[in-house]
């Protein structure tokens, strides 16, 4: 082969290889920073670790599904009233109509409103579970969510069993007005007459737990936890400012200030949170057999 023929054909092997290594791409979604540490890690090992910087303990979002891995013990999930979805009594319109919301929601989420409920086992105790999802319409509390926790509740009383609700939320959902509102009196009478059974509830507050669920059931457990930096509030920061005319604490919607006020009774990170949950639970079956 002459010299000539011998640069041209390398230079064809040369171009096609060079034009391989430029469609070459890296993966996206493998890597993940942190946002309060900076710490950049592997998604799969954030995953492993329920979601939580292993170097700062910050809490990254973490939906019902996952949860549900995280809380119950494997195989034992079994959810109830699954297929209860939300109408548009009112004719809702804002940008866009309310039922069309919710169609998109349920085709990104694969779910039908903002929480799940079911019965599972925790460490091999049968507990009513529900699981807020803030995807769906920023977990807004609107009938179904209501109805849904009430089913719940209302089957853990017949059925006495203690009752543990993971909240995230925004509030009451305003599509439904007043509609929504009423939740807050429904699931609280339920929780009620679980409680008239001495029977145990634990709320779960998680990032956010805000308005009419803070309110109501959130607030409303025998044992209140939380998990860490969680913002948890009623009314936003400059609602509150401008109401009474004074500046607010920097961390005052953080589960840490409210754990130093009173108003919760553990801070447990997700890593933990099972573990911890079933130590009351047992605690507490001792205690009732008494």
């Amino acid at each position: 082969m002459c010299l000539s023929n011998w640069l041209i054909k390398k230079r064809t092997i040369l171009t096609k290889t060079d034009s391989s290594l430029s469609e070459l791409t890296i993966p996206q979604g493998l890597w993940i920073k942190c946002d309060k540490c900076g710490l950049l890690m592997y998604n799969k090992h954030l995953y492993d670790n329920f979601n939580v910087c292993p170097q700062c303990d910050n809490h990254f979002p973490t939906f019902s599904y996952d949860r549900i891995i995280q809380i119950a013990d494997s195989g034992s999930w079994k959810p109830i009233n699954v297929s209860l979805r939300a109408t548009d009594p009112l004719n809702f319109q804002d940008i866009k109509m309310y039922g069309q919301r919710l169609k998109e929601m349920k085709r990104k989420t694969g779910l039908y409103d903002a929480v799940q409920t079911g019965v599972a086992k925790l460490t091999g105790i049968l507990i009513a579970l529900g699981i807020m999802d803030f995807r769906f319409m920023g977990g807004s509390m609107g009938s179904v969510v209501g109805e849904k926790l009430t089913r719940l509740i209302e089957k853990a009383t017949h059925d006495s069993l203690p009752i543990i609700i993971i909240c995230a939320s925004g509030g009451a959902r305003m599509q439904e007005g007043v509609l929504s509102l009423m939740q807050m009196a429904k699931v609280s009478s339920a929780l009620y007459r679980h409680r008239k059974k001495n029977l145990l509830y634990i709320p779960v507050l998680t990032s956010p737990t805000t308005g009419g669920v803070t309110a109501s059931f959130a607030m409303l457990g025998d044992f209140i936890v939380a998990e860490p930096y969680a913002v948890i509030a009623f009314a936003g920061r400059r609602v509150i400012e401008q109401t009474i005319k004074e500046d607010l604490p920097e961390n005052f919607h953080t589960a840490e200030y409210l754990f130093e006020h009173g108003f919760l009774d553990f801070i447990i990170s997700r890593t933990q949170l099972k573990q911890k949950l079933s130590q009351i639970l047992i605690l507490h079956q001792s205690h009732t057999s008494l």
